[in-house]
């Protein structure tokens, strides 16, 4: 499985100069903002995309934008590749580096520089992890909307990368849906500022551009992002269905009805008995798919809303209806379902594949996934925010079995063809990275791609950062 996905051929005038290339770098940067030992470069070889990878060149950890600038015009003055990096839980392979490329990780970047209450915002270095925002103005009654699995680890900086969602990007929206501004650092060491604090900026929407650009258009080292006022109450209700293809309708007939939740969450059986075994939250087993919807509001807004989300679901023939009763069952459901991939990895190796549906095709595609997984012999457990169609299937293989690895990627190769097949897209908030690079073609047209890599390639003319990600090899301009 290490071979079947390429990457570019290292540069052999950059491997023949490292030595030197780790002096300057020892210039630029104090001892403890530099990794360059093959024993401690070894953390930063690969990602979450734990399938993959490599080990590189060296890794710088600037602690401000100006450490940052002066690496990267440095990398840039002698066509040193670079590869951006958060806390590494990217599951498409979106950080692992190259033999070649200098690892430029922003965790040391770590402050929360300013909270301004009155225009809700907070601006916040590149490095703070995602939960720690909303811990930081939780007892001011305000959160920061996305919500990540990884969001305990995962950066502000990694989920610009990547555009991340999570479990409640069905009423707030995902990452670009909550960021005002960035300060980036371009590949030339110029630091430009695009956005604020202010709800739109003037010009070009350059912002939506770097929101998603998976480390290939500069290094993001601060971020202003929205703060939201907590609601008045919140409450997680559990619906049980018989098949997957019944809870899959119930969300296409909520969205239908005009209904939106904060978030609607779905659990096949084998995704239900691997998260009650380790969290204890109080799943029914006796099910064959879950649903995980919760509404927030006063008292009165979150029992109409529930009224009519629990009429719909009847019509589904849904087994099991049953609403927390208190904070702590609320904190158990959700721990749940947010313990998924960490709760899979203690019974099998798994690749953890990330595409989007409509949601009327959700029915469709969940019964295609079941034929191609039994086609190659696999399991699968389906976990994903279903309000918003993005599946997560969870493929199961022995990862010390080649065939079997071979097997479970192919499968992830079909499953994610059928979701651009049904009208959806190749990423809903893992990105592209190396893990679907190959499959662009099957979504784009060469035209496509071509104006694309030329948006790109106005950032850096010389492709030099995060260079194997996100665009098929055969094909690219010339640098």
């Amino acid at each position: 499985m290490s071979d079947t996905i390429s990457f570019l051929a290292p540069r052999a005038d950059v491997l023949a100069r490292r030595r030197q290339i780790v002096a300057d770098l020892i210039d630029l940067l104090p001892p403890e903002c530099l990794v360059h030992e093959a024993r401690e470069l070894m953390p930063f070889e690969t990602d979450a995309f734990i399938s993959y990878r490599r080990m590189p060149l060296a890794v710088a950890l600037p602690r401000t934008t100006a450490e940052v600038a002066a690496v990267m015009k440095y990398c840039h003055r002698y066509g040193i590749p670079v590869v951006p990096r958060g806390a590494g839980t990217s599951l498409s392979g979106g950080a692992i580096p190259q033999e070649d490329a200098l690892v430029v990780c922003v965790s040391k970047m770590n402050r929360i520089l300013e909270i301004d209450l009155p225009n809700r915002v907070a601006i916040v270095e590149a490095g703070v992890t995602n939960l720690n925002i909303s811990e930081s103005v939780s007892a001011d009654g305000f959160f920061y909307a996305p919500d990540p699995s990884s969001q305990l680890a995962c950066t502000i900086g990694g989920n610009i990368g990547m555009n991340s969602g999570g479990a409640h990007c069905l009423k707030y929206g995902v990452t670009t849906n909550n960021l005002l501004g960035v300060k980036m650092v371009l590949t030339d060491g110029t630091v430009i500022d695009l956005g604020g604090k202010a709800l739109d900026a003037g010009g070009y929407d350059l912002l939506g551009l770097v929101c998603g650009h998976e480390g290939q258009l500069g290094i993001v080292t601060e971020a202003t992002v929205r703060l939201i006022a907590k609601a008045e109450g919140s409450r997680p209700v559990l619906f049980g269905f018989e098949t997957s293809e019944d809870a899959g309708a119930c969300v296409a007939n909520i969205i239908a009805a005009g209904i939106i939740p904060v978030a609607i969450e779905f659990m096949d059986k084998p995704a239900i008995e691997i998260c009650e075994a380790f969290a204890k939250a109080g799943y029914p087993l006796d099910v064959g798919a879950l649903l995980i919807v919760e509404v927030e509001g006063s008292e009165t807004e979150m029992d109409d809303m529930l009224k009519s989300i629990v009429e719909i679901a009847r019509r589904h023939g849904v087994k099991t209806v049953r609403e927390c009763q208190s904070a702590t069952e609320a904190a158990l459901i959700w721990k749940g379902r947010k313990s998924a991939f960490g709760a899979t990895g203690r019974i099998a190796d798994y690749i953890c594949m990330d595409g989007t549906v409509p949601l009327s095709q959700l029915s469709y595609v969940l019964r295609k996934t079941s034929e191609i997984i039994d086609r190659h012999g696999l399991r699968v457990a389906n976990v994903f925010h279903a309000g918003d169609g993005n599946m997560h299937p969870l493929i199961l293989f022995n990862a010390n079995d080649p065939e079997d690895a071979a097997r479970a990627e192919t499968a992830g190769m079909e499953i994610l063809k059928l979701c651009v097949d049904a009208g959806g897209c190749l990423t809903g908030e893992h990105g592209v990275g190396i893990e679907k690079r190959d499959l662009m073609r099957h979504q784009y047209s060469q035209a496509d791609l071509e104006q694309q890599m030329a948006a790109r390639a106005a950032f850096d003319p010389a492709w030099l950062l995060n260079p194997s990600k996100v665009f098929p090899l055969e094909g690219r301009p010339a640098a």
